[in-house]
């Protein structure tokens, strides 16, 4: 599988990155989609403090541990869950961020992580102080590289002009192009990578569209109907080039893009893992199927997300 870097680190990610929270808490059937993964040629994955509260980063290093020099391993902080963990507060301090990185070294039974990103972000926040952290952390070799996990325009251009990101982890695809002018001329000027999330869109852009469109329409793409879903999926799956996949398209457009340095792509099943690579490995879109697809779906605007 390709790889491409990640912001001027030096740190090179496959393009599919394994978003591994949907890899669950039985440990030989994470180990088997991590196992896959990595068949797959993925040599990217991400998981988080939050993920099943810590036993995430547990299976993801334990069942990487062997190969801990040839993979990339990310995770996140700023969320901490109560004690009753029912739910969780924001919290962005030099202090939480600085020892939420040790614990989680200690789950992941590494000395350091490739990747570290605020799990969040809003202008409230203390970002001097915040960027304090990550930076110390990054000087004191416990990580190699930071970013922020944000989909909010303001908090992403904050972190670009006061601070040494290497990447933005955000929701972008086909059916969310919100990114492409607020924030990707922005990243790409200044050298930041996107870690593309969400490329499939709940599933729609996948064979079985039809069974997600209800559902979907009414998550995190209000800004269509499903009547206009309908249309464009209908669209993709006629006229789209024999040779690619609905899918193969989803990826693929994301990935074409000069900022974006991975698509991250969760995965419950070995089958939809090695779905996902196969999709991720149809050769690049062409400028006239970038045009094509860019003609068809409209540009959203943030709206509540600005700040």
């Amino acid at each position: 599988m390709n790889t491409r870097e990640l912001g001027n680190t030096g740190i090179f990610v496959s393009e599919l990155g394994l978003g591994c929270m949907s890899i669950g808490i039985e440990e030989p059937y994470a180990e088997a989609i991590l196992n896959a993964a990595l068949d797959e040629g993925i040599t990217y994955f991400d998981t988080a403090d939050l993920y099943d509260f810590g036993v995430n980063e547990q299976l993801v290093g334990k069942t990487l541990q062997s190969v801990r020099d040839q993979v990339v391993i990310a995770s996140k902080a700023g969320n901490r869950w109560t004690h009753s963990k029912d739910s969780w507060t924001w919290d962005p301090s030099k202090a939480h961020i600085k020892e939420a990185a040790k614990q989680s070294l200690k789950r992941l039974g590494t000395d350091y992580i490739d990747l570290y990103q605020l799990h969040g972000g809003t202008l409230d926040d203390p970002i001097d102080e915040t960027i304090e952290a990550f930076e110390e952390l990054k000087e004191e070799g416990f990580i190699r590289a930071y970013g922020i996990s944000s989909i909010r325009p303001t908090v992403i251009n904050q972190y670009v002009e006061r601070s040494s990101i290497s990447s933005v982890m955000m929701q972008y695809s086909i059916l969310d192009r919100r990114p492409e002018i607020q924030v990707l001329p922005i990243l790409a000027e200044n050298s930041v990578s996107v870690l593309a999330r969400g490329p499939i869109a709940f599933g729609l852009l996948s064979a079985n569209w039809r069974e997600k469109l209800s559902k979907a329409a009414k998550k995190g793409l209000k800004w269509y109907n499903e009547a206009e879903l309908t249309s464009i999926l209908t669209t993709f799956e006629r006229d789209r080039p024999s040779e690619r996949t609905l899918n193969g398209l989803a990826f693929r457009y994301v990935l074409h893009h000069t900022a974006t340095a991975a698509v991250v792509a969760g995965a419950s099943s070995i089958e939809q893992l090695k779905e996902n690579a196969r999709a991720v490995r149809e050769t690049a879109l062409t400028e006239e199927e970038y045009k094509w697809i860019q003609d068809i779906v409209k540009i959203a605007d943030y709206d509540a997300h600005r700040l």
